[in-house]
């Protein structure tokens, strides 16, 4: 855990609070200098993933990153491998990984992490830069460990 990162693991620690879905996603996107994001929480029931916040999506792909199908895009596809998935720069990317519209984002590098714990799904967290970017493996384990202290808070 890094200085940038300790406000985000104090906040998730925080006792009997629900958690600022806002506010947490800001957070992260300034610990990691992203300018956006997206946090997904898995519905059981449905086996879909339901955005919980997001920001710097453009309005007219909200509709399509509402709720995500397992498999579907980068955040479906790191749900469904229950890993990282990461492209180095989106614009360029023809991985198929992505979906098409994702590139009206206008954002390069960028992630989705699966939020797990005790090898359990329990959603998804996205982030991105305006750059072509390859996050690091240490930036990788800490949003896996952030992902892990969001899943905490979930089940609680």
């Amino acid at each position: 855990m890094t200085s940038d990162t300790k406000p985000i693991f104090d906040t998730l620690a925080e006792e009997g609070s629900a958690i600022d879905w806002r506010r947490l996603l800001t957070e992260i996107l300034n610990a990691f200098d992203c300018s956006t994001g997206s946090i997904h929480t898995l519905d059981k029931d449905s086996q879909l993933l339901h955005v919980k916040a997001y920001q710097g999506i453009p309005e007219l792909l909200l509709p399509k990153m509402t709720i995500i199908p397992i498999g579907k895009g980068m955040a479906g596809v790191a749900a469904e491998r229950k890993q990282p998935v990461q492209i180095c720069n989106l614009q360029t990317d023809e991985s198929g990984v992505a979906r098409p519209s994702a590139k009206e984002t206008k954002v390069e590098g960028s992630i989705a992490v699966p939020l797990m714990l005790n090898g359990q799904l329990h959603g998804t967290l996205g982030i991105a830069k305006p750059i072509p970017y390859e996050f690091t493996a240490e930036e990788q384990e800490t949003l896996t460990q952030i992902g892990e202290a969001i899943s905490r808070k979930i089940v609680s």
